[in-house]
């Protein structure tokens, strides 16, 4: 009897020892996770093409919070106090400039006071469009379509054109500069670089995986160039019409013509006069499809289109992805490549 006691005590020892093993291997597996994200740099991007890029040079070294969530038109988002928060605690804050961020020099100015997060402005280097100078660039659209325009106007209806400009899109051009630079591969390669240079400076004991995760990018950034390169000289036509004055760069780098209807808000009725104007221009021009943006109301591109008899098309000005675009995994290159191809069918 005593034997078998001391077996089954035996056993009960084994058992709970096994127990306890199980445990403290099932919490130590949390325990590595969190050690493993604590290892990482924390960066915070004003916006998603800031975003796309920091994760692929970061990789596994990098959390990368975007400030904008998905579906969310950019024109329409200001920063909330948790946003301060969420940045003050970040190694780095990147952000486009050029007049984008409209709220960065507030942002900036709120962070918290023993906030040690670096922030870098990642446009620097890239040649600016500077959208007032007119004479001898065809891709500010107010310009183009000032050739055409009446000079009759009195200074009140200037006022009111401007205000509803200024409603409809909200960004605070810098000193009349483009800030739209991101659409373009060739602008795109700069930008990659900027952040590639950032990662690297707070954080060195990661350099030789960012410049290799760079390189990767900046091969998939160059070749997408050299389709646009290609492909764009090859069309017809050269005039793109687009609801909103975001491809600048892209008309600039692959001589195009941009025209844009974005002097009136996309929220407002626009006046007759002035949808048969630029719907003239669309028939001299030849031009067979009017672009708008989906995180953008098309009504105005449809309106001037059925005006003009020509069709439309979704272009993507990439400030953002949609939902849908997300769960279908879609990405910053992916919709570059289908800008191009949609660019592409409309200059045939």
């Amino acid at each position: 009897m005593k034997k078998r006691n001391v077996k089954n005590k035996a056993l009960s020892f084994l058992i709970i020892m096994i127990l306890v093993l199980m445990t403290a291997c099932g919490n130590n597996e949390p325990e590595a996770a969190q050690d493993a994200q604590d290892n990482k740099i924390s960066v915070v991007t004003s916006f998603y093409p800031i975003y796309y890029m920091t994760s692929a040079i970061g990789g596994e070294h990098v959390k990368v919070t975007n400030l904008i969530a998905t579906g969310i038109e950019p024109h329409d988002w200001s920063p909330k106090s948790k946003d301060l928060l969420t940045a003050s605690k970040a190694d780095l804050l990147l952000y486009h400039g050029v007049g984008l961020e409209t709220w960065i020099d507030n942002f900036k100015q709120g962070l918290e006071q023993d906030s040690n997060v670096d922030v870098k402005e990642v446009s620097t280097g890239i040649e600016l469009i500077d959208t007032t100078a007119d004479e001898d660039s065809h891709t500010h659209a107010e310009a183009t379509l000032d050739e055409h325009e009446e000079h009759d106007h009195d200074a009140g209806e200037e006022a009111a054109e401007e205000h509803d400009h200024d409603h409809g899109h909200s960004h605070s051009h810098s000193h009349g500069l483009d800030p739209h630079t991101w659409v373009s591969p060739k602008s795109a390669l700069i930008l990659a670089e900027n952040i590639k240079n950032s990662l690297v400076e707070v954080d060195t004991e990661h350099a030789e995986a960012y410049e290799q995760n760079y390189e990767k990018l900046k091969s998939d950034i160059i070749e997408l160039d050299t389709k646009y390169e290609e492909q764009l000289a090859q069309v017809e036509r050269r005039t793109i019409v687009v609801s909103h004055q975001s491809f600048g760069y892209v008309a600039r780098d692959y001589n195009l013509e941009q025209i844009s209807i974005m002097g009136l808000s996309p929220s407002a009725e626009p006046r007759a006069q002035d949808i048969k104007r630029i719907a003239e221009l669309v028939k001299e021009q030849g031009v067979k499809v009017i672009f708008f943006e989906e995180l953008v109301s098309d009504n105005l591109a449809k309106m001037l289109a059925s005006e003009a008899k020509v069709d439309t098309n979704v272009i993507y000005s990439l400030e953002g992805l949609t939902t849908k675009q997300e769960q279908a995994g879609e990405n910053y290159l992916t919709l570059m490549e289908q800008n191009l191809q949609n660019i592409v069918e409309a200059l045939q």
